[in-house]
């Protein structure tokens, strides 16, 4: 039978629906890129953020960025047609996979450098060193890229192997791949979050109880107990942020492979799933980087345009 009789069916949809969806797709994109854009030249232009942990969140923004300029694709699958052929069907998807990857890797690299801040500050500047932070941000690419080219290897290597109509992008990943790429890419890395971010929480409640009862010792004054408590739900909701943003836009996606069932992606197949892993591209500078006073100033300093001015990049932005 020929499985390229027909060209593919636009879905049946409400033209207004579709419209907002361009809208929205559209507006996540550009802030997207823009937000992203700012942690990029913010951290790169200033001398004073090239720290090993700044190191990890410039990475992360350009993966991001990355990620904001292959959002546009999801925006044409909409139209219920591919017209850019098999070959970069596969590649988008290729592409899109990646900085997934490398993303999740890389908020791993800052849950271990946060770790490691906290919990051993006297260790942390001989054992995160800008020359191994690149190196683990080298070695987290290439990773990312290795695995998914083994998990889309079919499909790289036969571009339209599942398609069954002409303008039709569609790429399909088994239970026992899915059920791979789950293990690596998502309950391994979240469990390393989740345990490093309970040891931080840990030591960080043990310290400000630890500061609450030298200031009542010296002090003899209840003020300690009010500035405990808000460093405990300081770090407690810091640690909600950060794991429960990544739950929420990680989950969705994964829920065919944890119900033991091929995943098959497409704009339609799964747009929940994916439109929210698009949204934590854009959410992960407002995470990581927003939370910082520095990025705030360097932000003014970049929109008025001083980075211009000679030796700006010496400028104090701590």
């Amino acid at each position: 039978m020929n499985l390229f009789n027909s060209s593919c069916r636009k879905p049946k949809a409400v033209r207004s629906r579709v419209v907002l969806l361009y809208i929205l797709l559209s507006s996540i994109s550009a802030l997207t890129m823009a937000l992203n854009l700012l942690v990029i030249i913010s951290i790169s232009h200033y001398r004073q953020l090239h720290t090993p942990t700044n190191l990890l969140l410039l990475s992360l923004a350009v993966s991001d960025f990355l990620m904001g300029l292959l959002m546009p694709g999801i925006i044409v699958m909409l139209g219920g047609c591919w017209y850019l052929g098999d070959l970069m069907c596969s590649l988008y998807f290729f592409g899109c996979f990646i900085l997934f990857s490398t993303s999740i890797g890389l908020m791993v690299l800052i849950s271990v450098d946060r770790y490691v801040a906290i919990c051993d500050p006297l260790g942390y500047p001989s054992k995160v060193t800008l020359r191994r932070v690149k190196l683990c941000v080298c070695l987290c690419w290439l990773c990312a890229a290795s695995f998914n080219c083994l998990l889309l290897k079919d499909h790289l290597r036969q571009p339209g192997l599942y398609i069954s109509c002409r303008g039709q992008c569609v790429v399909v990943i088994d239970h026992i791949a899915g059920a791979v790429d789950l293990v690596l890419t998502f309950t391994s890395p979240i469990t390393v979050i989740v345990v490093l971010y309970m040891r931080v929480f840990v030591v960080a409640v043990s310290q400000a109880r630890a500061m609450r009862s030298h200031i009542v010792s010296v002090t003899l004054q209840p003020s300690g107990t009010v500035t405990a408590k808000k460093s405990e739900w300081k770090a407690a909701r810091t640690l909600g942020v950060v794991v429960a943003v990544f739950l929420i836009c990680f989950i969705p996606y994964y829920c065919p492979s944890l119900a033991g069932q091929d995943t098959m992606n497409t704009a339609f197949s799964v747009p929940f799933g994916i439109w929210l892993l698009c949204c934590n591209s854009c959410l992960n500078p407002l995470i990581y980087a927003l939370f910082y006073p520095w990025f705030r100033k360097a932000v003014k300093f970049v929109v008025t345009l001083q980075i211009l001015q000679p030796n700006s990049c010496e400028t104090n932005v701590l």
